[in-house]
């Protein structure tokens, strides 16, 4: 089975497909904003590339989210519950660690499963 790479560039592709799993992640494109608009951001931009990739939210397997500071998990947690369909939540691990980019205050890996038409 062939590696898919979706927009490669030298440090990384938006998207990975193999064997039908779909890996990416997302990061927000605007950071002077409070943590709930930087996760809201990063589910618009998780919503289009599963789009690219022709699968949905409700096709998630797992995310692994990067928190700068552990105050924000209620507010991670709503946006979180809202976004995703009732019954979808994937299996999911929650990290405090220090972004490369100091005003970034969340990073999220997910993986999907395609959408398969047989």
């Amino acid at each position: 089975m062939n590696i898919q790479r979706i927009n490669p560039t030298s440090r990384w592709s938006d998207a990975t497909i193999y064997n039908g799993l779909i890996h990416f992640v997302e990061v927000p494109e605007d950071t002077a904003v409070d943590m709930a608009a930087q996760v809201r951001q990063i589910f618009a931009q998780a919503e289009a590339t599963l789009a690219q990739c022709q699968s949905d939210k409700s096709r998630l397997i797992s995310a692994t989210i990067y928190i700068t500071d552990i105050a924000d998990v209620p507010v991670l947690n709503r946006e979180w519950e809202a976004w995703l369909p009732a019954g979808c939540a994937p299996s999911r691990a929650c990290l405090k660690v220090e972004l490369l980019n100091p005003a970034m205050r969340v990073e999220i890996a997910f993986v999907a499963a395609e959408m398969r038409v047989l």
